[in-house]
């Protein structure tokens, strides 16, 4: 590859071919101008100016202010590349903790039966979404507490990504199903990967976040798909409040209450029963 770097960068001079080939070494083909600056030992209106050159060639794209990408060599003067959006994802993090969740999860994980339009990542800090050629980048909130159930996840041949583990997946959905398409997708979701849910894990997490409508919804699933135990459900019914929560709380406050859980059912259970019919 790098002989064909060579030819392909020979008009820009020696230190294209240097940035590039250091790049690919180092396993960056998405890249900031602090790396430019690094590798050329240049100072940082030389860093622009050098990757502006780049961009007019198409050997790397923009992705937003400071941040780029290589083009591979097969697309030719591409100036509109992204490349995997999950690893963009990361580098938007700039380093801080994050995992790729909700929608995207489910995705990840074989959850949804359609593919998701936006890329959903968990972090602490609050921050704006972002469209970088037209994929939408949403930013979700989350306290320190509530940030563990992560796995690593081979994004492309050669990098990786931070995802939710499945039974986290789970109750993230639950506890924000706004960000995965409602309640109906989630139970979906559920069904589908039931047979490789790890129950204790699932349950442990939910009773660790200590958020009651996500221990209602749960139980309240499991149940109606009768999935687990009757003493893992008793164990959440052992930690439920007095409080009633919707079921979805996407949809108006229709339908019946369910006492056992502590349920406004605004969804029927002939509704979430018919996705484990399809």
């Amino acid at each position: 590859m790098r002989s064909k770097y060579n030819n392909h960068l020979k008009t820009l001079g020696p230190q294209a071919v240097r940035l590039v080939t250091t790049l690919y070494e180092e396993n960056k083909a998405v890249f900031r101008l602090e790396d430019v600056r690094r590798i050329l030992d240049i100072q940082e209106q030389l860093a622009m100016n050098f990757v502006r050159q780049l961009v007019n060639r198409g050997v790397a794209g923009r992705l937003k202010p400071g941040l780029f990408i290589l083009v591979p060599l097969e697309l030719g003067r591409e100036k509109e590349y992204m490349g995997s959006p999950l690893i963009v994802a990361r580098e938007l993090t700039a380093g801080k903790d994050y995992y790729l969740s909700h929608g995207t999860a489910m995705e990840i994980h074989g959850m949804v039966t359609q593919p998701q339009l936006v890329v959903h990542i968990t972090i602490m800090e609050k921050r704006r979404p972002l469209n970088i050629m037209g994929t939408d980048f949403q930013f979700i909130t989350c306290k320190k507490e509530h940030f563990f159930g992560t796995s690593e996840h081979w994004a492309t041949k050669q990098e990786k990504g931070i995802v939710s583990d499945l039974e986290k997946t789970v109750i993230d959905g639950l506890r924000q199903p706004e960000y995965c398409g409602g309640i109906t997708e989630i139970s979906k979701g559920i069904w589908m990967r039931r047979l490789n849910l790890d129950l204790d894990r699932l349950i442990a997490y939910a009773l660790r976040m200590d958020i009651g409508a996500v221990i209602r919804r749960l139980g309240y699933i499991l149940e109606l798909y009768e999935i687990g135990s009757p003493e893992s459900l008793e164990n959440l019914r052992n930690h439920l409040t007095n409080t009633y929560v919707k079921l979805d709380p996407l949809l108006p406050p229709e339908g019946s209450f369910m006492r056992k859980w502590r349920l406004h059912l605004n969804v029927s259970p002939d509704e979430l029963l018919s996705v484990v019919r399809t």
